[in-house]
């Protein structure tokens, strides 16, 4: 059986994060998560996959070039849509296949249940339908789909990973996949609605915490760094190798961290943290609940709860971050979240900055004590 990824999307309502990366290649416990999908394919027995790639397609193609796996890239040359991404792969469709989105996770045991049936999507429970095409079933038959309504008629929404055949083709005549699937109903198509396991997409980029959490769920444990004596691991940790963890440092899993990093001592990392590659936190510095990526450095007798930083921060001394709700505009629409900071890449914060419900763009340098409050930072920014 075949399988098509779309992965050509950026993601734009997790900017900054997208900024130089699609959204499909964001790291969730230290994994692109299309390496995710990939994986409950495999597990599946399904080897021949298809990713069509788009923004910054030389990425998303590098990655997949390291996979032990044999996958097979199309280009879609304009994002013009998740339909018109599954024509860019038609000619190398022959039958019965798998579309699922690279940018969201999935687990097996969900794509056990559908991969066998002709037509066929999967559908969750969410408590924010809105975001998504909301789903209407009747004797487990899809009726509808409502395309993101103001107000949701149910809270059943489709996860976008769907088992078709060349018959959904004639149908993609807009360029949203959505429209192509209502066609299928309208004409008298039986699209089977199948509850997933577990599905997680991560709509804004605080939504990636969530994923983050749930993906560190079943780490396994594995030390192939350096720690003190006087350090204390508990719970589910993986260390990476050239990985240096100073005395007095404690370290409480579910826990990831990268190769070549320097953390201590007298650090705390508390649970469902993620921390990159090359990364240095400074003494006395506190981390939880986070993403942390590559080549950033977080400055001593800081405290980073809740927050996600993009590749090569730099957070001097004292920087705080402070979980509160507020009210966040995204693509000109209010959006309500509780977060403490979304850092996009290289941005540099002086000393005792403090982030609360904020998002900082790419390249924003920030002066010293700054407290920042429920605020949107573009990017090339420079708060005094």
């Amino acid at each position: 059986m075949q399988a098509v990824i779309l992965a050509a999307g950026e993601g734009k309502r997790v900017r900054p994060l997208t900024g130089s990366r699609p959204k499909a290649m964001i790291p969730v416990a230290n994994r692109p998560i299309i390496e995710y999908v990939i994986e409950a394919l495999l597990k599946n027995g399904i080897r021949e996959i298809i990713v069509v790639v788009g923004y910054r397609k030389e990425q998303v193609t590098r990655f997949l070039n390291q996979l032990d796996a044999p996958i097979e890239v199309v280009v879609q040359n304009k994002q013009l849509g998740t339909g018109h991404a599954l024509l860019s792969a038609k000619s190398r469709i022959r039958d019965n296949f798998l579309l699922l989105p690279g940018d969201n996770y999935i687990d097996p045991s969900s794509i056990a249940r559908i991969k066998d049936l002709p037509n066929a999507m999967l559908v969750k429970e969410h408590p924010n339908p809105s975001n998504f095409g909301v789903v209407m079933i009747s004797e487990g038959r899809v009726t509808r789909i409502v395309e993101k309504p103001e107000y949701a008629p149910s809270f059943m929404v489709s996860t976008g990973i769907y088992s078709l055949t060349r018959e959904i083709f004639p149908h993609i005549r807009e360029n949203d996949l959505t429209y192509a699937i209502s066609s299928m109903i309208e004409s008298g198509v039986n699209i089977q609605g199948i509850p997933a396991d577990d599905w997680q997409d991560a709509i804004f980029a605080w939504d990636l915490l969530k994923m983050n959490r749930r993906l560190l769920c079943n780490l396994p444990s594995t030390r192939n760094g350096t720690a003190s004596r006087q350090t204390i691991i508990q719970g589910a940790v993986r260390i990476g190798k050239g990985t240096t963890i100073g005395p007095n440092t404690v370290i409480t899993g579910p826990v990831v961290i990268g190769n070549d990093c320097t953390i201590g001592p007298n650090c705390c990392v508390m649970p469902n943290t993620s921390i990159g590659a090359r990364v240095t936190v400074e003494p006395f510095t506190v981390i939880g609940d986070a993403i942390i990526m590559d080549d950033t450095s977080v400055g001593s007798h800081s405290r980073v709860i809740d927050a996600v930083t993009g590749e090569r921060c730099i957070l001097a001394d004292h920087t705080s971050t402070w979980t509160v709700p507020g009210l966040m505009e995204i693509e000109g629409i209010a959006t309500r979240a509780e977060f403490g900071a979304i850092l996009g890449d290289t941005v540099a914060s002086g000393p005792f900055t403090v982030f609360k419900n904020t998002v900082i763009g790419n390249n924003v340098t920030i002066e010293g004590r700054a407290d920042l409050s429920s605020r949107y930072i573009p990017d090339n920014s420079t708060v005094i």
